[in-house]
């Protein structure tokens, strides 16, 4: 068995310590915050000192810290994982940071004989206390076989998503998406409030259409993943429909920034793009176009 290090024990990395604890894992652990570490030692781990303690002492490194200065300190700075490490220990950063330095923790690591992955969490502290989180995993493949029992300690649900730097990527992918949609389901049911309908009959409607996200789950995998954009529901069409809709929460004295942004889009892929009688799914194919992509397509 591999000795774990842990470093950060907040909101997010106690409760995954904890379970890695619970697992059976053999750890030594540390933060700045004496009582998060005293938890874990309540749980059978070994307390550390400081940084340098855990990277002398561990052969996998986890660190699960708020943003990508604190990262780059821990591992590259004076007294840092980096200085104190191993040759042949991997580190695993579980932190959602810029994809950049990410890349340079592992050039700087590997470099070093360190082996790195990153593996940014998905779902919330609530899915971590109950051991249900969802792991975005970028490591070699012989590395992912090493940190798999760890992540299997902490959470429910692995996805290896490539080499290193492939997990961070995803993540800010997924959470562009979750954040995005958050708000947008804000403007559909401030909208649906103002218009004087009721909620339950409505979230019945939108939960049974395309409208949670059918796009990517139902309709793209099977047209414009597929490279078909030959229209179904024109682009020209949902254009006259955002515009009614816009009208409306205009009446209503409700503004609507998520809607604005998509009638922007919709009105430049018509009139800038030419491309209003292709079908709206289209709308991929337009942003390709406009950052100098070529449109995706699923394999098979």
């Amino acid at each position: 068995m591999e000795k774990i290090g842990f470093i950060g024990l907040g909101d997010m990395g106690g409760p995954l310590a904890r379970n890695l604890k619970a697992s059976g894992a053999d750890m030594i652990v540390y933060d700045i915050n004496p009582k998060a570490v005293a938890a874990l030692t309540a749980k059978g781990a070994e307390a550390a000192g400081s940084v340098a303690e855990v990277a002398k002492t561990a052969d996998i490194v986890i660190t699960v810290l708020p943003a990508s200065q604190h990262v780059r300190e821990v591992v590259l700075g004076p007294g840092g994982v980096l200085e104190n490490a191993k040759a042949g220990t991997l580190v695993m950063d579980m932190s959602t940071i810029d994809p950049e330095t990410t890349d340079e923790l592992s050039t700087k690591l590997v470099e070093a004989g360190i082996a790195f992955v990153d593996s940014p969490i998905g779902r919330t502290v609530e899915f971590a206390e109950r051991g249900e989180s969802l792991f975005m995993v970028g490591a070699s493949s012989n590395d992912f076989g090493r940190v798999k029992p760890s992540l299997e300690g902490m959470g429910s649900v692995i996805h290896h998503c490539g080499g290193p730097g492939t997990g961070i990527r995803t993540k800010l992918v997924n959470n562009f998406l979750a954040i995005s949609q958050n708000q947008l389901s804000a403007e559909a049911i401030a909208l649906a409030t103002a218009l004087g309908l009721e909620l339950e009959q409505t979230l019945t409607v939108v939960n049974g259409t395309t409208a949670t996200n059918g796009s990517l789950t139902l309709g793209w995998p099977n047209k414009v993943l597929k490279g078909d954009i030959e229209p179904g529901f024109k682009i020209d069409l949902a254009l006259k429909d955002l515009s009614l809709i816009m009208e409306a929460a205009k009446g209503k004295k409700l503004p609507m920034m998520m809607g604005a942004a998509a009638k922007e889009s919709l009105t430049i892929a018509t009139t800038g793009l030419g491309m209003g009688e292709k079908d709206f799914s289209g709308l991929l194919h337009a942003q390709c176009k406009l950052g100098g992509l070529t449109p995706p397509k699923l394999k098979g």
